[in-house]
């Protein structure tokens, strides 16, 4: 029998707020029952409609709104929760409160015609079954609260609320999904403020005593006395619920009191039961079970456990449904223990969706759960004992090798497996994995297949992989590290596609790359209902909770442009980060609670319990499928050895080691329960045994030979591209002119009835005009031209980051709002006839660096034939997710043999705006290139060779029709490499960064065609023609990016003729071919390089040493010779203050130019 845990807050019992003043979270378990059974409660105020019916007695009443925060007007403060129905035993100007059920109205409260009927002074409403008007009465001392908890009292009434259906029942829709709850159109009503609701554990009176159930009784006896007296809504009500206690024998004595108290008791199972749960294997924990979960908290003794009691709930699943058969208090709680309070601790009710309470509600509180029949029960220990053995294996023949073993936390295995074959069931045919460390080489080998000989062999050493076409050159990485994918048989005969992301040992730093090529996936496969493809990601407790980037992943999963409809995370729980205890190492009662922003169910399963593994996992399986969201499981096991195998784990936890010491392994506890059941006798177990260690030592013995052949690296998208060691040829990327007119009209061009922002209208017919007279075209025409006939070729084409759609600058306009309507329109979607509405898409990302470029990246892994872009809101906050260029973007190749065409656009310049919006860091990324400083490559100019050689490109271009031949050139080549582009920002609207349409053609004989066609330059000579002067050429100034143009403008505003400026486009790989061609075409020229950047920063330190280089190979001097112009060096990139910007910009421009040699 499968042990089940307990289960978490109220399905839907969070009511979404934003008052900070009250610290409770959302998760009481009455504010369900509140919000389902007072028919339209709402976020800011407490409304009722004249519609429908009293939520008590079923009776219309006017609408009335409150405009205090609602939990003022519930009573959600130390008050007697009886207190519900509004009732006290005090006097109201000479009336009795008892039965009246009064409702606070605070001073600002408006009817629904508008009026307001206090008066400048505090009123009382009552809303007494019997009245059919609402009266106020001056408030002289404090009111009773309206106390949210007692509304469970009111699923009693489920029999009147059925019967009254034809106002109540059908009106019940008003609570929105998503935490939004919908609030009446109301006149002359103003927002309140919405505080946080207490959650049913923060309450500190009772839940038993008071008046409201006081008044029901009391009025049930007026009833009983003469049915008349009361309203016709209450004789309904009675009438049924008389009649249901008379049909069940032993009844009779069932209060509505103890019905309300048993109704708190299922909840308090259902919201708290996980904190009774049985899940640490070890039993270190010393907990104290809460007081919710103790039958006297309700008034209930032993005496009551036989009791007969009906507890059936409208509209309700699991437990607690409606046609629930009548049942002891003794079963109840046998029930609500095994299904909450077992080797499984649930919590799903902070959810907000009651549809999908009650599909888990099902799961979890069903009378017999599946048992799991001997066959099944054998291939369960099959893959438990293989996931035991192959720690031990490695254990025993690599005593002293790192290995990150899974001991302690074995059964992650058999569940994973399990979790795969109930996906592939439902229809998942690819599952994408992402994981640290710990394990990984169980999963690599047990999981995805990847063969246990190459395993073994890395353990030895290893060798690169050999391809057909030699060896590719790579650092390689350790083997914890590396991924693979295999297409795996699942238990049902399907074929199941795995892959394991490679990663680094950054924790948690893959989580985002999973999840953008997944997205990827679902791209590619017409996965249009993310039902194909899904992401597994595997956790560390200390690392889900600590790391940032796991919440930023976990935010982007309701995304449109970035949801993969839901991922599933495992997490390997054990018990100790290194060698921190949980208590240091998080705030949270569990290392999963940042999943509760998400509304995802967790399940909490103790790692010991092979079977709760299983169950949970495939539950995890189904919600995902079903319901198409994040879900969370959580296997709560334990290090049997340190850190690594090396580590003593005893000097920092001595107590939970001499525990795990004496403590049996979850396979021999297994092995134990299945022979004592009788599944299996200990020689099948044995014969089990011999198989896998048969196999583990002919892998073994194979693995000395072993020589990897096949590049694992190419999936057949990949198919035809070529490593580094492969030569590729450079291919032209001008676009024919009839082309250009007809794309160039297509992303110009608004549609007639679309109300355009006048600003925006005028932008756009400045480009149309850019198009019809093929000049003037600025750096945003530029960009969509490049998008526009990569689209037209068949290529996908996505552009993410902060604000992309409008551009940081507005410049780019790439989605456009209509002014009336608000409906957006992109041009580029409409390029081709019915255009696939991803094929090209431009989205806005969430407000993160390290998840969204972790996102792009994964997505450009996936399929080389798209032009993936992540643009920085500002390049100076791009090391937000330096991570990502660290470990993933600068070296993934070289460690991995991963290839990605992923471009980065970094904004950058120096323009006064201070440190933080000045400055991309571009000495970073070319610190981080990997070409020799001192060694010339061969520089054929129709090969690639030295791109491919070198880890990625940084440009920093200066025309519109450069950078469009720099986008295209990432797709029209065989290979695939990074690209930092150093972005302008001013440059976008400067009159003289244009260029001519004839710049971005194919033509022979325009400007831009050369000996080899149209093409990217990577270095653009002086526009000046020195023919005549070249000898007579006093200074090469050599720069990059937007300081030319100043300098230009200087240089022709003085007149000066005798210094030539050229611009360096792409700094990474360094253009030595045209650089010695400069050199030679001044040969007396002094050297200078010109920057921005302080000396410490910029392009500086990674030009110098190669510029070096150029010059001894045609003989024009050494380092010395190189003179330097830019700013000093500094700790912070730019100066705050406008005025020293303005006189050091102008002092290094007049440095660069004066006519005297530069020191």
């Amino acid at each position: 029998m499968i042990h089940r845990p307990s289960l978490p807050h109220p399905e839907g019992s969070v009511f979404r707020t934003d008052d900070s003043r009250d610290g409770h979270v959302a998760d009481s378990s009455s504010h369900r029952w509140f919000r389902e059974f007072l028919p339209t409660v709402h976020r800011n105020s407490l409304t009722y409609s004249s519609v429908q019916a009293n939520p008590i007695t079923g009776e219309r009443s006017p609408r009335w709104v409150s405009d205090r925060n609602w939990s003022s007007a519930m009573g959600l403060r130390d008050r007697n929760w009886s207190s519900a129905m509004g009732l006290r035993d005090r006097n109201r100007n000479g009336r009795e409160w008892t039965a009246n059920g009064f409702v606070p109205e605070p001073r600002t409260t408006k009817l629904e015609d508008g009026t307001d009927g206090s008066g400048g002074v505090n009123r009382w409403m009552d809303i007494r079954p019997s009245s059919r008007k609402c009266e106020f009465w001056n408030r002289d001392s404090s009111m009773g609260w309206f106390r949210a908890s007692t509304a469970s009292g009111v699923v009693m009434i489920r029999k009147s609320l059925i019967s009254q259906a034809s106002h109540h029942s059908t009106r019940r829709g008003v609570i929105a999904r998503n935490f939004q709850h919908e609030t009446l159109r109301k006149k002359s009503t103003s927002a309140a403020p919405v505080p946080r609701p207490v959650p049913l554990s923060k309450l500190t009176d009772s839940f038993l005593d008071g008046s409201s159930s006081v008044y029901l009784e009391e009025l049930q006896r007026t009833w009983e006395n003469d049915p008349s007296s009361v309203d016709a809504s209450w004789d309904n009500f009675f009438r049924n619920f008389t009649g249901q206690v008379s049909s069940s024998p032993g009844l009779c004595g069932q209060t509505i009191q103890e019905s309300m108290q048993l109704l708190l008791l299922a909840r308090a199972y259902q919201v708290n039961g996980h904190l009774k749960a049985n899940l640490d294997p070890l039993k270190m924990e010393e907990r104290e079970f809460p007081q919710d979960l103790n039958i006297a908290t309700y008034g209930f003794s032993d005496a009551d456990l036989d009791r007969e009691f009906f507890i059936g709930v409208w509209r309700m699943s699991g437990f607690l449904a409606e046609n629930q058969k009548v049942m002891t208090l003794r079963s109840m709680i046998n029930w609500l223990e095994k299904a909450y309070c077992g080797s499984i601790g649930y919590e799903y009710m902070h959810i907000a969706d009651r549809d999908q309470c009650n599909w888990l509600r099902e799961k979890i509180e069903e009378v017999d759960p599946e048992m799991y029949n001997k066959d099944r029960r054998v291939v369960i220990l099959d893959r438990l004992i293989w996931s035991t053995q192959f720690e031990n294996f490695l254990a025993t023949k690599w005593t002293a090798a790192k290995r990150f073993g899974l001991e302690g936390g074995e059964t992650l295995i058999p569940g994973m497996k399990e979790m795969f074959d109930r996906a592939a069931d439902l229809g998942v045919e690819s599952i994408t994995i992402g994981m640290s460390h710990r394990g990984r080489l169980n999963v690599l080998g047990n999981v995805v297949r990847k063969p246990l000989s190459q395993i073994f062999n890395e353990f030895s050493g290893g060798i690169k992989p050999v391809d057909e076409a030699g060896l590719y050159t790579g650092t390689g990485d350790v083997k914890y590290h590396l991924g693979t994918s295999y297409d795996r048989p699942t238990r049902s005969g399907k074929k199941l596609h795995l892959s394991l992301v490679a990663n680094p040992s950054h924790l948690e730093a893959v989580d985002p790359v999973v999840i953008g090529k997944i997205r990827a996936k679902q791209y590619y496969t017409n996965d249009s209902d993310r039902t194909k493809n899904m992401a597994v990601l595997i956790h560390g407790d200390g690392s889900f909770a600590g790391q940032g980037v796991v919440y930023e992943t976990l935010h982007l999963s309701g995304l449109p442009n970035y949801t993969t409809g839901g991922t599933i995370h495992i997490v390997v729980n054990n018990q100790v980060a290194f060698t921190t205890d949980p208590s240091c190492g998080r705030s949270s009662q569990y290392c999963t609670d940042v999943a509760k922003t998400l509304n995802a169910p967790i399940f909490h399963v103790n790692g010991d319990d092979m079977e709760a593994v299983v169950y949970v996992c495939e539950l995890a399986a189904e919600w995902r499928q079903k319901f198409h969201s994040d879900v969370v499981v959580d296997i709560v096991c334990y290090r049997r050895f340190g850190h690594n195998e090396i580590d003593e784990p005893s000097f920092t936890q001595p107590k939970m080691y001499q525990i795990i010491q004496g403590h049996p392994t979850s396979l021999e506890i297994y092995q134990k329960k299945l022979v004592e059941l009788g599944q299996i006798s200990a020689d099948e177990i044995q014969r089990i045994h011999g198989k896998v260690k048969s196999i583990l030592n002919e892998e073994f013995a194979n693995s000395k030979d072993y020589v990897p052949k096949k590049r694992d690296w190419l999936s057949n998208y990949w198919a035809g591209f070529k490593s580094p060691e492969q030569i590729s040829r450079i291919q032209n990327t001008g676009v024919k002119p009839d082309i250009l007119k007809t794309v160039g009209k297509a992303i110009t061009i608004l549609p007639e009835d679309f109300d355009a922002h006048k600003a925006v209208k005028r932008i756009f017919d400045l480009r149309a005009q850019m198009i019809e007279t093929g000049q003037g075209i600025d750096w945003a025409v530029g960009e969509a031209l490049a998008f526009a006939t990569l689209l037209i070729e068949g290529n996908h084409v996505r552009l993410s980051g902060q604000d992309v759609e409008r551009g940081t600058f507005s410049h780019r306009h790439a989605v456009i709002h209509d002014q009336k309507t608000g409906a957006k329109y992109c041009p580029l979607d409409h390029i081709r006839i019915n255009q696939n509405e991803e094929m090209f898409t431009v989205s806005n990302s969430s407000l993160s660096e390290f998840g969204v470029l972790g996102f792009e990246l994964g997505y450009s892994m996936e399929n080389p034939n798209s032009l993936v872009l992540w643009e920085a809101q500002f390049g100076d906050f791009s090391n937000g997710a330096q991570v990502i260029f660290d470990q993933f973007l600068s070296s993934g190749e070289s460690k991995w043999l991963r290839q990605t065409g992923l471009v980065v656009l970094l904004p950058h310049g120096y323009d006064g705006q201070g440190p933080e919006h000045s400055s991309a860091r571009v000495e970073r990324f070319l610190q981080m290139s990997g070409d020799n400083p001192y060694v010339i490559p061969e520089m054929d100019p129709t090969l690639c060779n030295q791109i491919q050689e070198c880890n990625w490109q940084v440009a920093n271009v200066t025309t519109p029709a450069n950078y469009f031949h720099l986008l295209r050139r990432q797709i029209h080549r065989d290979f695939r490499k990074p690209l930092i582009v150093i972005a302008p920002k001013n440059l976008l609207r400067h009159k003289d960064c244009k260029s001519n349409l004839s710049d971005f053609d194919d033509v022979e004989g325009h400007p831009g065609f050369d000996k080899q066609g149209t093409r990217f330059k990577r270095l653009i000579k002086d526009k000046n023609d020195h023919s005549e002067l070249e000898e007579g050429i006093r200074r090469l100034v050599l720069c990059s990016g937007k300081l030319y143009y100043e300098l230009d403008d200087k240089r022709t505003k003085d007149g000066i003729k005798d210094v030539a400026i050229c611009r360096v486009e792409q700094l990474c790989p360094f253009p030595y071919d045209l650089i010695k061609r400069e050199l030679k075409r001044y040969p007396k020229a002094e050297i200078v390089w010109c920057q921005e950047e302080p000396m410490n920063m910029g392009a500086y330190n990674y030009v110098a040493p190669r510029l070096c280089t150029a010059m001894k190979s045609v003989n024009r001097g050494f380092m010395d010779d190189i003179k330097y112009v830019g700013r000093s060096p500094s700790a912070a990139t730019a100066t705050g203050f406008a005025s020293v910007h303005t006189k050091e910009q102008k002092d290094l421009i007049k440095k660069a130019l004066q006519f005297d040699s530069i020191q």
